[in-house]
């Protein structure tokens, strides 16, 4: 997959999805209500309205390691939410991610995770990128390892997995 990186602002171009940073306006709009006409008919989701909230307490979030929507190329609209909870510790930085159902089962996710990861470890404070997802959500394990993460650890409900950055 071809991934390319920007210099300010730090957008990040898939061949299918652009990740592009929040602006303050599209907080306000997710944050009261106020429907956009570059939004996917089910943008935002609970998740997306939960980190909007997130991002208002923890602006560092909005610098160019932290989250990003997830908009189709095509269409232009957004169809969802990515980014890293930075800082990261002892080298290792969460990320997580969100598609609205209308776009889920193209990929979208698995794209995005990707294209993120590999982008959260050009920092160097970054050698692994963790995620942790629900056991109950299948199709969100299946998002993690085709993005090429390695199951680390399990308990009953959740699974833990990581990327780690190859020496060069």
């Amino acid at each position: 997959m071809s991934i390319a990186f920007h210099t300010e602002p730090t957008d990040i171009d898939t061949p299918r999805l652009l990740l592009r940073l929040w602006t303050p306006d599209d907080l306000d709009a997710v944050r009261t209500g106020v429907r956009q006409p570059s939004w996917a008919a089910d943008f935002p989701a609970d998740g997306d309205r939960e980190i909007a909230e997130a991002l208002a307490v923890r602006p560092e979030w909005l610098d160019r390691f932290g989250h990003r929507m997830v908009a189709e190329r095509g269409s232009g609209l957004v169809v969802g939410s990515i980014g890293l909870f930075w800082p990261p510790a002892d080298g290792v930085v969460e990320l997580g991610y969100g598609i609205v159902p209308s776009r889920r089962g193209r990929g979208y996710a698995t794209e995005a995770t990707r294209a993120l990861a590999e982008y959260a470890c050009t920092a160097p404070q970054v050698h692994t990128v963790s995620a942790s997802v629900e056991l109950a959500n299948p199709a969100s394990v299946r998002v993690l390892e085709k993005a090429g993460f390695a199951r680390v650890h399990t308990d009953g409900e959740r699974a833990e997995f990581r990327m780690t950055r190859s020496r060069r």
